[in-house]
């Protein structure tokens, strides 16, 4: 019998402009005094300024934390939470890709509900409560606007997750007009990156359910026909808006229906060598893709038509990915990366470490395994 608990963000607004109903929703959440976490580069890029402009105007105090890190370590979260809880905000507003969202939901999270991040990492460990929260992507590519989920480098170098409906935003904002600017690399690499999404929420061997299923092929439908539009014109508003909501689509069903593989070999990539998120995904995806053909062929058949491929079944399906990343102006292997060949076996014990992870995949995956998918990559 069909057994399903599915969760997301209760209220999404998608359309241009839509940044300007941000003081009405905080003011609705109860909020007196914002914080607003965010990177240097949206500094500089000029986003911040105004967005706390209209805040002060609104009325509202604000504190900007405007230095998180990509693949936010412990200490960036923890100075986060140190300097915006000596500032007394009372709610959280996250302006940034999915390391500025990512500390926010844990900023939210700490500051009301005080403790050590340790006691924390694991799934539904989080229990406590938080500060009202909203989050705005300038990159389609996380879906962490939809996903209960924070990724934290730990002083090891160990990417860890904090997995808990406690950390779903109150309100998702997604506006167009943040990621017009965006480099095509970064464009690119988050596209994949969404993509990734959906394909491994929908053959996840674990809480796949219909829902899931339904929202990843919407969200690859989006995302295929939208990612080449982009990529030529990167100020096609339509075009942004589409992969927008494609991303969130995916982070809606792989919310539900957990990542695997490619996400595991992943992280030690980001924990290692500091490739951006989203390009680690887009870099391991047609090896795994590969691996998983064995067992996850009549979902790759399923998904064909979802990436516009030319023909039915699991091979037009792939061929149509591979097609799809290349056309995307990014790196395409390891060693592009500056990623040594003496390091994969590193890499691969390190993959180990994702069972969180690896227990989703369609195959089961050693070692051995991982270590010939980091060379096929490489």
């Amino acid at each position: 019998m069909l057994s399903l608990d599915f969760s997301t963000t209760p209220r999404i607004l998608l359309r241009d402009g839509a940044l300007a109903d941000l003081p009405a929703i905080l003011a609705e959440q109860g909020v007196r005094h914002a914080a607003l976490v965010t990177d240097a580069g949206m500094v500089r890029a000029g986003l911040v300024a105004p967005v706390a402009s209209r805040l002060r105007e609104a009325g509202l105090a604000v504190t900007i934390y405007d230095e998180v890190q990509a693949d936010p370590p412990e200490q960036v979260v923890l100075a986060a939470v140190e300097k915006l809880g000596a500032a007394g905000v009372d709610g959280v507003f996250a302006m940034g890709g999915g390391s500025a969202m990512d500390t926010a939901k844990l900023v939210a999270y700490l500051l009301r509900s005080p403790g050590e991040l340790a006691g924390i990492y694991g799934v539904e460990l989080a229990k406590g409560q938080r500060l009202p929260l909203v989050l705005a992507p300038t990159t389609a590519g996380t879906g962490s606007e939809v996903t209960p989920i924070s990724i934290v480098t730990t002083p090891t170098d160990e990417k860890k997750g904090i997995v808990s409906r406690r950390l779903l935003p109150d309100v998702a904002l997604l506006d167009p007009e943040l990621t017009l600017g965006l480099p095509p690399a970064v464009t690119a690499a988050t596209g994949v990156d969404a993509m990734v999404h959906a394909i491994e929420a929908f053959t996840s061997r674990r809480l796949k359910n219909p829902l899931s299923d339904v929202l990843a092929k919407r969200a690859l439908s989006l995302l295929s026909a939208n990612l080449p539009l982009v990529m030529k014109d990167g100020r096609d508003k339509a075009a942004r808006g589409a992969m927008l909501l494609g991303s969130c689509l995916a982070g809606m069903a792989f919310a539900n229906a957990p990542v695997a593989a490619v996400h595991a070999l992943a992280y030690p990539l980001g924990g290692r060598y500091h490739v951006p998120h989203g390009l680690s995904n887009a870099l391991m995806l047609l090896p795994v893709l590969r691996f998983n053909l064995a067992a996850a062929a009549p979902l790759y058949a399923e998904l064909a038509p979802s990436v516009g491929a030319e023909g039915p079944g699991a091979e037009a399906f792939l061929l149509a990915i591979e097609r799809l990343v290349g056309v995307c102006e990014m790196p395409k292997r390891l060693h592009e990366l500056q990623v040594t060949r003496e390091s994969l076996p590193q890499l691969a014990a390190d993959a180990m470490q994702q069972q969180r992870l690896l227990i989703n995949n369609p195959v089961e995956l050693t070692e051995l395994d991982a270590l010939r998918l980091y060379e096929e990559a490489f």
